[in-house]
């Protein structure tokens, strides 16, 4: 039974999607005026290994995320890298895709952006405005946090609570503007020399909230399953979508909502964030590690709990995931000498249980700490059997195949199949002309090809079925 937790009623539930085999799912994408940090991506890699793994479960995940394609910090940047809004975007959105890539992050079903959705979120505030619950003042337009009944409880606050911190975030244009401090912006009359949309308002833009409820309703409907996003955006993003949405639709707008951990740095755990400047992105990182650690390393976390990065943290991933790649082409190799015998009992069995053990804790609110223990496992016992002097060549397929299925979810590609293949070349062609050296008892050279392939991290071992090679476990 696939379980997780609802951030909007503070326990895990029991999913069901509105339409079986068939999941709506809306997650908050970046605001595209830099290179994503560490943080940024591990949103993005939490929520497509939770999109990866509804799929394993059969469904169907309509997966959309947006690009905040204008705002005070695209306008910023925009001038001073003397380019416009929209240029500075598709810099930024094209360095997206290439980071996000790189990461094995599978493209969303569709990626709107703010600026070609604009009919759409001026609509969705008239009608806001025709109900209510929204009010124009000086060229901008509010909403009234206090007409929705059910304000705060996302965030888990009282509205005296929100009213005391709206009060000490106030300045004195807003203090006059506003009703209520309460309320927030639903768009902002431009300023001078910046962007802006002509509305029935005036010249402006949106506020960033409405932007999210209008691309998620647009896209997936006025009740959609999945909405989800960093804890970060709860209150006072989240909140405020859930009261512009259901205000204008008249329904609930999300029934699950998933919220992922930070991702922190130092010993003192700050979070890491662009305004503390504590940030390493993506696009530098990458030109440093292999980008399957740094996959590995923020996917075998559980999405709700934070993960502290450091040196010493990329490193054992990396010596876990070399574990998993060492067992893979371990099985390829030992494939060569297998023979053909029908898949045994026991191999099943195995498969079976290990599966099971993955399934198990992933459906519990995709507890992947406890479904990545069923990976090793099934590495560590490949390992074990591919060093008998027999093996199947259907049960070592099967349990390489099951390895492959499972890390996948997690977004690892255990395997470059042109990489790879290249390699087994050069290996072979080495391990030749060794066994040729050994023959002709030149000891030097067969131990000076061991110390070559030795010294790229590729072990020798000979074994009555012929020289093997394997990649060593650090």
């Amino acid at each position: 039974m696939l379980q997780m937790y609802n951030t909007l009623t503070k326990q895990k539930e029991k999913f069901k999607p509105l339409v079986p085999g068939t999941i709506k799912m809306y997650v908050c994408g970046p605001t595209v005026y830099n290179y994503i940090h560490i943080g940024n991506a591990r949103s993005a890699v939490a929520f497509d290994t939770i999109r990866r793994y509804l799929e394993f479960r059969g469904f169907q995940v309509e997966y959309v995320s947006n690009f905040t394609d204008v705002d005070d910090k695209i306008i910023r940047a925009s001038h001073e890298q003397q380019i416009t809004p929209q240029q500075l975007a598709d810099k930024y959105i094209a360095a997206f895709y290439e980071d996000t890539a790189a990461l094995n992050i599978k493209r969303a079903t569709l990626n709107p952006r703010v600026t070609k959705t604009m009919p759409e979120i001026i609509e969705f505030i008239q009608v806001l405005i025709d109900k209510g619950y929204a009010y124009q003042s000086a060229g901008d337009v509010y909403y009234r946090a206090r007409h929705f009944k059910n304000y705060g409880q996302l965030s888990g606050q009282s509205v005296d609570e929100l009213e005391l911190g709206a009060s000490e975030r106030l300045n004195a244009i807003d203090e006059e503007k506003k009703e209520d401090p309460l309320d927030f912006a639903l768009w902002k009359a431009a300023k001078p020399d910046e962007i802006f949309w002509q509305s029935p308002w005036g010249k402006g833009r949106p506020g960033w909230h409405i932007e999210c409820s209008v691309m998620a309703t647009k896209y997936l409907g006025e009740t959609i399953d999945i909405h989800a996003g960093g804890q970060d955006l709860e209150f006072p993003h989240h909140e405020n979508e859930i009261a512009q949405s259901e205000a204008e639709t008249g329904k609930k707008f999300a029934n699950y909502w998933l919220h992922n951990g930070f991702v922190t740095i130092g010993e003192d755990d700050v979070k890491m964030s662009k305004s503390l400047g504590n940030f390493v992105t993506v696009h530098d990182l990458l030109k440093k590690i292999d980008p399957q650690v740094l996959r590995f390393f923020m996917a075998t976390t559980q999405y709700r709990r934070p993960i502290r990065y450091s040196q010493t943290n990329l490193r054992e991933a990396a010596a876990n995931l070399l574990k998993l790649k060492t067992a893979y082409h371990n099985a390829t190799y030992r494939l060569k000498t297998a023979i053909d015998e029908p898949q045994s009992t026991a191999c099943q069995e195995l498969i079976t249980q290990q599966q099971q053990k993955f399934t198990a804790a992933m459906d519990d609110d995709f507890n992947v700490q406890n479904a990545v223990m069923a990976i090793y496992e099934l590495a560590k016992q490949l390992n074990i059997y591919v060093t008998l002097p027999k093996v199947s060549h259907q049960d070592l397929l099967s349990l390489q195949q099951t390895l492959v299925k499972l890390t996948a979810v997690l977004g690892i590609k255990l395997s470059d199949q042109t990489k790879d293949h290249d390699l087994t070349e050069q290996v072979e062609k080495l391990i030749a002309q060794r066994n040729q050296a050994r023959q002709q008892q030149n000891f030097a050279q067969s131990d000076a090809i061991r110390d070559q392939l030795k010294a790229k991290g590729i072990l020798l071992e000979d074994t009555p079925q012929g020289t093997r090679w394997k990649f060593a476990n650090e």
